[in-house]
């Protein structure tokens, strides 16, 4: 039988490395991008020898205009079929928006929103022509929030990421392709560093889980076809607790674990 392929953005470190250890190991081929290319071959060593799986790297920023298009391009010169796209790679910043570096929010936006959504409408064609395929977006918790203060910005590329594969996956309906969205909490990734996020309460109130846990949540939510995975009892409470209170509260609440400690 024919191997099935499944594309994972993102795929050097945290959550999306640790997903190209979980469709190694179900048989697929893969092929992963990010910026790091000593990273993504290390990876591609690991999986080829653990699992005797394709392996093809695509080193690319896809955090610039256009480049969900470029991406797709250089996939199609692979393989004309992909099976499972997992649009994991994002970005965040911590800071005041005021002070935010322009070109900070220019490549939160290009990553979070736009190359995602590039690469989705790309991929959904040959899905639905075959009438198989799935796709996993990587949101956040922070989706459900009513606005992050002190991560405006990531916050609400993240509410998009949510909407969007919600209204995707109903559009899709009796299609025979499906969309999750994982949406973890705080995880234990580069992220916390990259995004400047380190000494905010919100790293620090409690242990982030791991990031081979929430992988695995993700996956497994995904081949059953779910809508929504929210990995860790808590998150699940966070996620549904602001429709208990007032938006005022939440913001409130969240400039507070956003705020930057020493």
């Amino acid at each position: 039988m024919t191997k099935k392929t499944a594309v994972i953005t993102g795929a050097s470190s945290g959550i999306g490395m640790e997903l190209a250890h979980l469709f190694a190991a179900d048989g697929y081929d893969l092929i992963v991008t990010a910026r790091r290319a000593e990273l993504l071959q290390k990876l591609s060593d690991e999986l080829m020898k653990s699992h005797n799986t394709s392996v093809r790297i695509i080193q690319m920023d896809i955090a610039q205009p256009y480049a969900g298009e470029a991406l797709w391009k250089e996939i199609c010169d692979i393989t004309p079929t992909v099976d499972v796209l997992v649009n994991n790679a994002g970005v965040g910043d911590a800071s005041e928006f005021s002070t935010e570096p322009p070109e900070v929010i220019e490549r939160m936006i290009h990553l979070n929103i736009s190359t995602l959504t590039a690469l989705t409408r790309h991929a959904l064609p040959q899905m639905v022509l075959r009438g198989s395929g799935k796709i996993l977006n990587v949101a956040s918790l922070a989706g459900y929030q009513p606005g992050g203060p002190g991560m405006a910005v990531y916050y609400a590329t993240k509410a998009y990421v949510l909407s969007f594969s919600r209204a995707i996956r109903c559009e899709l309906e009796s299609s025979g392709v499906s969309v999750t969205v994982l949406c973890p909490g705080a995880t234990a990734t580069e992220f916390e560093q990259t995004a400047g996020a380190e000494k905010t309460l919100l790293f620090n109130w409690s242990k982030p889980m791991d990031a081979k846990t929430v992988a695995l949540s993700g996956y497994r939510g995904m081949q059953r076809g779910c809508g929504e995975v929210v990995p860790g009892f808590m998150n699940k409470f966070l996620a549904v607790s602001p429709k208990l209170a007032p938006a005022s509260i939440a913001l409130a609440v969240n400039k507070a674990l956003l705020a930057r400690r020493g």
